[in-house]
């Protein structure tokens, strides 16, 4: 069940675990850090690895990070207050992050309490967050008379651009709303990567040899889709099928298909 963001990768949680033991045990005096040795400061990362959402601590950035407490080159007068800044924006990282958890968490439980989390969730290569995100942004999809609506509201339905003789690019009106939008869009980058009918699709509308479309028209044209299928299993209430999704069923046909 994909309901949240992905794990950051070790390397990173590992560099800013690092960085916060050195910023938070020395008090601004890396030296000092360092003189405590390198397995007592490799532990210290170690145990503050969950704040940045990981278990397993890379040695190989530990080990880099320790060397790097005994460098002496730079503007060694400036650097107590630029670590001191350093301290106090991975306080309001880790504290962002912390409220972000939190409303993560709300949103899954939004849509545990409509009833539409399980098929929220089962959009391969989408999240049940990234759902809920749409949803904020249209509110209940049955209050679109059809899915083509729902795309409408977002600014996602193509519009014509011609005048007299002229017959120019077509693209997307642009006109609804921006946050559906970007939270379409920003479904579309997993969901290419993870999803094998949007990226046959996708693939489809940019290899073809007539009317081919550029990388974000067809982003755009996936983001699209994303929204009719949201709204689709959404007012339904039936979790996303692959071959409704890909054309190969109409809506309804795959309950036929299942009693065969």
């Amino acid at each position: 069940m994909h309901q949240g963001r992905p794990p950051p990768k070790s390397g990173s949680a590992t560099w800013l675990a690092c960085l916060s033991a050195a910023l938070r045990r020395g008090d601004g005096d890396l030296g000092a850090v360092h003189a405590t040795g390198q397995d007592t400061f490799i532990a210290a990362a170690r145990g503050g690895l969950d704040a940045w959402g990981a278990r397993r601590i890379c040695r190989r950035i530990a080990v880099a990070a320790y060397a790097a407490l005994a460098d002496g080159t730079g503007v060694t007068a400036q650097r107590p207050g630029a670590l001191e800044r350093a301290f106090s924006v991975l306080g309001d990282w880790k504290t962002t992050r912390g409220e972000l958890a939190d409303v993560n968490a709300r949103m899954l439980q939004a849509l545990d309490a409509m009833g539409v989390l399980e098929v929220a969730s089962s959009i391969p290569g989408v999240s049940a967050l990234q759902v809920a995100a749409i949803l904020a942004e249209t509110g209940d999809p049955s209050r679109f008379t059809t899915a083509r609506a729902m795309v409408k509201h977002a600014g996602l339905a193509p519009s014509e651009n011609s005048s007299g003789n002229h017959t120019g690019q077509a693209g997307i009106s642009r006109r609804g709303r921006p946050a559906l939008r970007l939270a379409a869009w920003r479904a579309v980058w997993s969901a290419l990567r993870h999803n094998p009918v949007y990226t046959a699709r996708y693939a489809s509308m940019t290899g073809r040899a007539d009317d081919r479309l550029a990388d974000q028209q067809a982003r755009a044209a996936i983001a699209a889709a994303l929204i009719r299928q949201v709204h689709a299993i959404i007012t339904r209430r039936i979790p996303w099928d692959a071959d409704i999704a890909a054309g190969r069923l109409r809506p309804g046909q795959e309950v036929t298909a299942q009693a065969a």
